[in-house]
């Protein structure tokens, strides 16, 4: 159990993945709090899992909007009240936000995107931060994706914010290394959720043929198993990964549970990092360094 004892909060933990990341958190032992924005969605989720706690382990919820500060620091505050301590944060909470070409879709909604998706990432560690200082150790695990490293037609605000939360990762590792604060970013794999039926709900005419097509031809199949994901944030919330920090990790290619053996390879490199390509990368022999 590589968590008992530990102290986790989870943020949209109510379906899909989060509700898999929770499920793990409470295997391995962890006591944690979870947050989404849905109270009858979230008091099922620890119905469930409330049967399956050990002596000592406690599971709590929070109804929160991550996209409300004030909202994120009650969150903390009552994780803080209900646990002695927190070491582990899990920003999973997103969205796809509107589909459609930038210049035609629904302004207000492209906004309120970036909000949930990076200022509902950004809100909960600025909450926390100073907590896992004052401990001088914590592990922070943000939810990106194929959003992050792909260009996403019809779905800019998703690809957007998500290549801001991996970037916003990046920075916050080396901000924090030295407090023993380790940082990473989780891609989980093109998962069949309710983003996913939102998505073909929308149409190839908003989200582009080939995408749609190949989108439907993952739901069918089942999209990688949630598992993945969540086996994932459970090595990177253990001791198992300390000193990893700053990297983006896929949770269905990467060798993650082996990193440990590459530390000196990982240490002060752009492995696992957001880049620039440039033309001798690709074997061009013009172009910037």
């Amino acid at each position: 159990m590589m968590l008992q004892g530990r102290y986790a909060i989870i943020t949209g933990a109510s379906q899909g993945l989060g509700e898999a990341i929770a499920e793990k958190f409470v295997a391995e032992g962890a006591s944690v709090m979870l947050c989404a924005r849905g109270a009858e969605a979230l008091e099922g989720v620890h119905t469930r899992l409330s049967a399956g706690l050990a002596d000592g382990q406690l599971l709590c919820t929070q109804v929160a909007d991550v996209a409300s500060r004030q909202e994120v620091d009650a969150l903390v505050a009552e994780a803080l009240r209900r646990f002695p301590h927190v070491e582990i944060l899990v920003n999973n909470a997103g969205v796809y936000g509107p589909f459609g070409h930038l210049d035609v879709l629904d302004w207000d909604k492209w906004v309120q995107a970036i909000e949930i998706n990076l200022m509902g990432t950004v809100y909960p560690c600025r909450a926390l931060i100073p907590h896992l200082k004052s401990r001088q150790s914590g592990k922070i695990i943000n939810l990106s994706g194929g959003g992050a490293t792909n260009p996403l037609p019809g779905i800019s605000a998703y690809a957007a914010s998500k290549a801001a939360v991996v970037r916003m990762t990046e920075t916050m590792a080396l901000e924090l290394q030295s407090h023993g604060i380790d940082v990473n970013a989780v891609a989980p794999g093109a998962l069949a959720t309710r983003l996913t039926d939102q998505l073909l709900d929308a149409g190839p005419e908003k989200v582009g043929a080939a995408f749609h097509e190949r989108m439907t031809k993952l739901k069918e199949e089942g999209g990688t198993p949630l598992t993945l994901g969540a086996n994932l944030c459970a090595w990177l919330a253990s001791t198992e990964s300390d000193g990893i920090t700053g990297k983006l990790l896929s949770a269905q290619w990467d060798p993650w549970a082996s990193l440990q053996s590459h530390r000196d390879d990982l240490d002060g490199t752009d492995i696992y990092t957001l880049r620039r390509i440039v033309p001798k990368d690709r074997g061009k022999a013009w172009g910037g360094v």
